[in-house]
């Protein structure tokens, strides 16, 4: 009876072997799990910074063959950017467009960017951020678990209001200005003469309707897009703050890819920002006609060194509290 026992369960475990084997076969030979990778953006469908997302995406799933198929999720629909900041750090979010602005109280270094005049033009920003300094600041941000990629554009922020254009620091004076939480941005408008008034971006419509609001800064996209210019009739190119900003990637997540991976991703991220920098260029300039043919006007500054002077107590009180940041401004401005 033991005998036939045995031979009963021999017999079993051959007949099993075959389809055990084929199983296993089956099993290596299917592709591995594809990386599906969550992105998070602030902007609206159509805006520069989205579309150059959206087609990183597609070229990341494409080039990659599958493995990475990461997917966008607009209008901030994971979060605020604050939240999102430290959701793509600890891996919750796997890579996202952050403004560099909201960044500081992660990584200090970049409170930097907060200080108005500090790049000389938009080009000036770019030809910093993509060199040796820009590099500085992606280790600093790899350190805290965002791993930079490329450098994406923001323009330049300027002020506009309901009472006047500004050509000089006078013509603040008074004014209740809608800034960014943030101090720099307070100190910033204080010191021109206004009454900075930090605020969430969606309430400053009505704010601008109902006289809460004089006015408020931003680029030209986010002041059509957002129909401030239908509160605003003058818009005053003072373009105090040049802000950057990142695309990135979760350390977690990028250190789970292989070397080939990783090189195809930063290689099409590259190519994001050339994208979205002539997007931007592209949305301004279209952004711009709207507000002028619906009647706002437009004027150059033609005297910004007296706005800038205006700003130097700020600067020495930013260095005076972050020892080695005087250095790093004066590489800035130098950098070429």
């Amino acid at each position: 009876m033991h005998a036939n026992n045995s031979v009963m369960k021999t017999s079993h475990i051959k007949k099993f072997l075959p389809i055990a084997s084929v199983a296993a076969m089956m099993a290596f030979a299917l592709p591995a799990q594809a990386d599906n990778w969550r992105g998070w953006n602030i902007h609206p469908n159509g805006y520069p910074n989205t579309v150059a997302l959206e087609e990183f995406a597609e070229a990341v799933a494409e080039q990659t063959e599958g493995r990475v198929k990461p997917r966008v999720y607009n209008n901030a629909v994971l979060g605020d950017q604050s939240d999102a900041i430290e959701q793509t750090r600890n891996g919750a979010l796997d890579f996202a467009n952050f403004n560099m602005g909201p960044m500081g109280p992660i990584v200090p270094e970049t409170n930097v960017f907060s200080l108005p005049f500090l790049f000389n033009d938009v080009e000036h920003m770019h030809a910093v951020m993509d060199g040796e300094i820009g590099e500085r600041f992606a280790d600093a941000l790899e350190e805290k678990g965002l791993v930079v990629l490329s450098w994406f554009d923001s323009g330049a922020r300027s002020i506009y209001n309901t009472k006047q254009p500004i050509n000089t620091p006078e013509d603040v004076r008074g004014l209740k200005i809608r800034v960014m939480n943030n101090d720099l941005y307070v100190h910033m408008i204080e010191a021109l003469g206004g009454n900075a008034t930090p605020m969430s971006y969606g309430e400053v419509y009505q704010s601008l309707t109902t006289g809460v609001l004089d006015g408020a800064e931003n680029n030209y996209p986010s002041f059509e897009s957002s129909n401030h210019y239908e509160a605003s009739g003058y818009y005053s190119l003072t373009e105090h703050l040049i802000i950057p900003e990142c695309l990135c990637v979760a350390k977690a997540s990028w250190e789970k890819l292989s070397e080939e991976d990783q090189e195809i991703i930063r290689d099409v991220a590259q190519q994001a920002s050339v994208r979205q920098r002539e997007l931007w260029v592209n949305s301004s300039e279209e952004s711009r006609q709207i507000v002028l043919d619906h009647g706002v006007e437009i004027n150059e500054v033609e005297d910004k060194a007296a706005f800038q002077a205006l700003m130097e107590p700020m600067y020495e009180s930013f260095i005076a509290s972050n020892p080695g940041t005087g250095e790093l401004i004066e590489e800035i401005r130098a950098a070429e």
